[in-house]
């Protein structure tokens, strides 16, 4: 970019009279433009271009809040130059899953002495370096770092305690049992924790939870106002939250407004402060955020928790005993401005037992969703994951009254997730029997499920006119122009990869169990092409997908798609869109993530031919039980696509197949890429979770997890 404007200013004698150059510009497009210039290109390169760019680059309104997070191409040397530049200027400092810069450039943060907020989550910190940093940064603030096994508190000097006394928030990702310096601060208003601790090392041995009778002298929380805790799966995370919030059942800070707790998992342990939590919050008026895990909350606590409050953020993700209680809070009157809720997440809200014919109550009602949508008109983020929608058990069968024209009057949705069943007019009868049969002998085990997929397609059949098969769907794209993520999941789907293992396999259904689900297929992912401003989709689980033609016009029109992910389509015994997928590829020229599953995906020189096409992938991640690779092929696209640094492939072959290509890539490309992260490994080996776990964090979160985080309250935004 640098070079465009220099040749803009330089080159003004070769412009038309009738030409407009950069230098033309006001100081104020200036900035806009150069805010979106990484802060290493804008002090190192821009700066240096001219004396008019030079004093624009140092504005304040572009070095106050500085991010170097995903300046994947910002090595050591760079950062420490920029660092330099930085230390007088900036405030708010953001190395937020930097996990490849070294210990020497972490240490150059205490240059820059007038930070008040600093994340160095997924950085290599020590005790000793987060002690220097904490001894010159005495006007901090706000902390967001890793609290990791070899941390000691008892290393902290008394100058870096002293600075953690005035903090006011505070973010923690543990990966050990321990407080962390939440004794050591006496004044948050904000702490966020997320607890990922394995309950086996990668040893065999059980990771304990006693925590030091030092460690225990955990303060009141007296001025505490949001707390907000993401756990992963394991017995030690719930221990250890119980621990942290042991203080809630004496006392309950009086200017509490946030709780967010998310667990996952069908049976959270229980926490008998649950009830006097949801009454106290509700007795001053000012909640903003509530999530409490199912067996948290009752739905007499729920209505005593918002009555008389205008949330911003609500989650009662699996909660199905507080259904009828939401919507009342919502629509009559409990909640004093619906009008003021952003978020809304109703995962698995009306999630029942495993059946072939739920009955109505079973289902989302799409007049209870309009009224909703009317009352709640500022809803930006909706989940509705794991829940049920049967078009015709709904009263009419015209468009109006599908749940798709409900959801399109929520004219202010960015970010959108639903079951694949909320997009069917109807049951596809070639997969299935008709709803008011009886009960299938599948399930009193006297014949084999029938396969769905490829083999139920009739290439000799009608197809369905297009109005009469998604007229639900039209009327929510119609609806709804300013989606940007879109997540249509289908039921019994379950990521292979084992890191949610074994909860996430407990709470879902078995694939082809919903009817409605399997007919969801190309026609509705091509009627997805009227969303224009759409970044981020995902598909997953959806067997009705038969030759993957919907994806090809999809992003035939969506040509800013971002991120895409893609799991489970079509039959699982052959991966029949393959044709498909590669014209898609190569039209996903602004790309920057693909997360792509499949049992038989062949990573052939074709499909990394393909994916040479987006030019701008970042981060790579293939996973396929029973998939090859092609090792040529995969170092011809890494050698084109230079901007990927993270490439992840858990796929079929041998370990030594697998560890051989992956030692290629890093010694070919590691040197002219910091962040390099390579990780190729077979899926089925013993080994695999202790591979995962060395994986860095942010990373997993975001490319080899297929979970849902649309309309998930804000836990850990960067500070």
């Amino acid at each position: 970019m640098d070079r465009q404007i220099e040749q803009a200013f330089c080159n003004q004698d070769t412009m038309s009279s009738g030409s407009v150059g950069m230098s033309d510009l006001s100081d104020e497009i200036l900035l806009c433009i150069l805010r979106h210039v990484p802060v290493c290109d804008l002090l190192t390169n821009v700066a240096n271009v001219c004396q008019k760019l030079h004093t624009l680059c140092y504005d304040k309104t572009l070095l106050t809040n500085v991010r170097f997070s995903e300046e994947y191409l910002a090595d050591d040397q760079l950062v420490r130059h920029t660092l330099n530049l930085l230390a007088n200027h900036v405030q708010s400092l953001s190395l937020n899953s930097c996990y490849w810069l070294s210990a020497p450039t972490l240490d150059k943060l205490a240059r820059c002495r007038g930070v008040t907020h600093l994340d160095v989550t997924g950085c290599r910190l020590t005790s000793l370096c987060l002690s220097r940093l904490l001894s010159s940064l005495s006007l901090l603030r706000s902390l967001a770092f890793d609290v990791r096994p070899c941390f000691n508190s008892a290393l902290l000097s008394s100058e870096a305690v002293d600075s953690l006394s005035r903090l006011t928030e505070l973010r923690q990702t543990l990966f050990t049992p321990s407080y962390g310096v939440v004794p050591c601060c006496a004044q948050l208003r904000k702490l966020m924790l997320q607890f990922d601790i394995p309950d086996v090392t990668r040893e065999g041995i059980g990771v304990c939870c006693q925590l030091m009778v030092g460690q225990s002298s955990v303060p009141h929380y007296e001025q505490l106002e949001e707390f907000t805790a993401r756990l992963a799966p394991g017995e030690v995370n719930q221990t250890l939250l119980l621990l942290y919030l042991a203080v809630f059942s004496v006392h309950i800070p009086k200017h509490l407004r946030v709780f967010l707790v998310s667990i996952p998992g069908p049976n959270p342990a229980h926490w008998p402060a649950a009830p006097s939590l949801a009454q106290s919050l509700g007795q001053r008026g000012d909640l903003l955020a509530l999530q409490l895990p199912r067996t948290w909350l009752d739905p007499l606590s729920l209505k005593r928790a918002l009555e008389g409050n205008s949330p911003k953020h609500l989650s009662f993700s699996r909660c199905p005993a507080l259904w009828p209680q939401v919507f009342q809070s919502l629509l009559g009157g409990g909640v004093r401005d619906a009008a003021q809720l952003v978020s809304l997440n109703l995962s698995g809200i009306n999630h029942v037992p495993y059946s072939e014919c739920r009955s109505v109550e079973d289902q989302l009602v799409a007049e209870t969703m309009g009224q909703v949508a009317a009352t709640c008109s500022n809803v930006k983020h909706l989940n509705l994951m794991h829940t049920h929608y049967h078009h015709e058990c709904s009263p009419g069968l015209d468009g109006q009254t599908h749940l798709g024209a409900s959801l399109g009057r929520f004219k202010h949705l960015r970010s959108l997730t639903l079951p694949a069943c909320a997009l069917s007019d109807g049951v596809n009868t070639n997969h299935t029997s008709a709803p008011g049969s009886t009960p299938s002998l599948l399930f009193q085990g006297l014949k084999k499920a029938p396969r769905v997929g490829l083999q139920n397609y009739k290439p000799d059949s009608e197809p369905l006119l297009a109005g009469d098969s998604i007229s639900g769907l039209v009327l929510l794209t119609a609806g709804c122009r300013f989606l940007e993520t879109f997540e249509l999941i289908g039921p019994g789907f379950a990521s292979a990869l084992p890191r949610l293992e074994p909860c996430t396999r407990a709470s879902v259904e078995p694939r082809g169990m919903c009817a409605w689900a399997q007919g969801v297929g190309d026609v509705h992912l091509a009627a997805l092409e009227a969303l224009p401003r759409l970044r981020r989709l995902t598909l997953a689980g959806l067997p009705g997908v038969l030759k993957g033609t919907g994806l090809v016009q999809l992003t035939r029109k969506c040509r800013d798609l971002r991120v895409l992910s893609l799991a489970n389509l079509g039959s699982l015994k052959t991966m029949n869109y393959a044709a498909s997928l590669l014209e898609t590829l190569a039209q996903c020229t602004q790309l920057q993530e693909l997360r792509l599953e499949q049992p038989y995906l062949n990573a052939n020189t074709s499909f990394f031919e393909a994916l040479s096409s987006c030019h701008r992938l970042q981060r790579l991640c293939l996973i396929s039980r029973s998939g090859t690779f092609d090792s040529l092929a995969t170092e011809t696209f890494m050698e084109r696509c230079c901007h990927v640094v993270m490439c992840h492939m858990f796929m079929g072959g041998t370990l030594a197949a697998c560890r051989t290509l992956q030692k290629s890539l890093l010694d070919r490309f590691s040197a002219e890429r910091s962040a390099l992260s390579v990780v190729i490994y077979p899926l089925q080996h013993e080994d695999l979770p202790s591979v995962i776990r060395g994986i860095s964090l942010s990373l997993l979160d975001r490319i080899t997890l297929f979970q849902s985080h649309v309309a998930q309250p804000p836990h850990l935004s960067p500070i």
